[in-house]
């Protein structure tokens, strides 16, 4: 297991005072990026390879964001391999060592040029090993549902800083899209408390992108999908639970 401590910083903020959802993506992406550097196979070397990790499936539990000068410790692992994906683990604790956070992650090992999976390599798994413990119990396998019609829906422009350098769309900017198509009145009086996504299709430098949201029977439960204006092709489907909020951030 790998561990990497963060403090918060003020840009991190969102306007209740605690860290964004994206924010505590960025940092779980950050702290596995060091656990590759650790075994001397940094994501830059992989590049020169023409190699790099992509994420295919995901789900993020959060029941308390820290907030501006915290300090947090992510823990994380891997649980198990198949021949070109990686299953991560990740558990986010706070100062006091309480558990704030969940998250697993399923990782294709991806060449870049040809844009398509290829096997892991036998030295990274026997350095990383794998600890079969799960952070969540969560099936990233399953299919989410992809909606035919939404109550509100926006569109955005793919630019070239929202490509990373595995040269598609990062899915940090997909989490973005969503979030961006919440009401206000989600937004202003909950908080993300989880969300569950999977990834099925690229979206390219200079599309248009339509995000859907639509509520679900349940209360503050809603589907997600993005999909490539014109073409109507599915990149990613996602489904989020929000939770209200008891009290006021500092």
């Amino acid at each position: 297991m790998f561990e990497k401590q963060f403090e918060l910083r003020y840009f991190e903020m969102n306007k209740h005072g605690e860290a964004s959802p994206t924010t505590i993506l960025t940092l779980l992406e950050e702290t596995a990026s060091d656990h590759c550097s650790l075994i001397y196979h940094s994501l830059f070397d992989l590049l020169k390879q023409n190699i790099g990790w992509v994420l295919v499936a995901g789900v993020l539990k959060i029941d308390r964001y820290p907030k501006y000068k915290e300090k947090i410790t992510i823990k994380t692992w891997l649980s198990k391999y198949a021949l070109i994906k990686g299953t991560r683990e990740n558990i986010i604790y706070d100062e006091q060592g309480g558990i704030i956070g969940r998250a697993k992650g399923l990782w294709v090992f991806f060449d870049i040029n040809r844009r398509r999976p290829v096997q892991i390599y036998e030295d990274i798994k026997e350095k990383w090993s794998s600890d079969p413990e799960e952070s969540i119990i969560y099936n990233l396998t399953t299919k989410l549902k992809q909606i035919g019609a939404a109550k509100y829906i926006r569109e955005f422009q793919i630019h070239r800083f929202d490509i990373d350098m595995n040269l598609h769309v990062s899915n940090i900017k997909y989490l973005n899209w969503v979030l961006e198509t919440m009401p206000d009145e989600i937004m202003d009086n909950c908080y993300l408390h989880l969300i569950e996504g999977r990834f099925l299709s690229e979206a390219k430098l200079g599309n248009t992108i339509v995000s859907y949201t639509e509520p679900e029977t349940l209360k503050n439960n809603f589907d997600h999908m993005i999909k490539v204006k014109g073409n109507n092709q599915v990149c990613a489907t996602a489904k989020t639970i929000w939770k209200e909020r008891t009290g006021k951030y500092s």
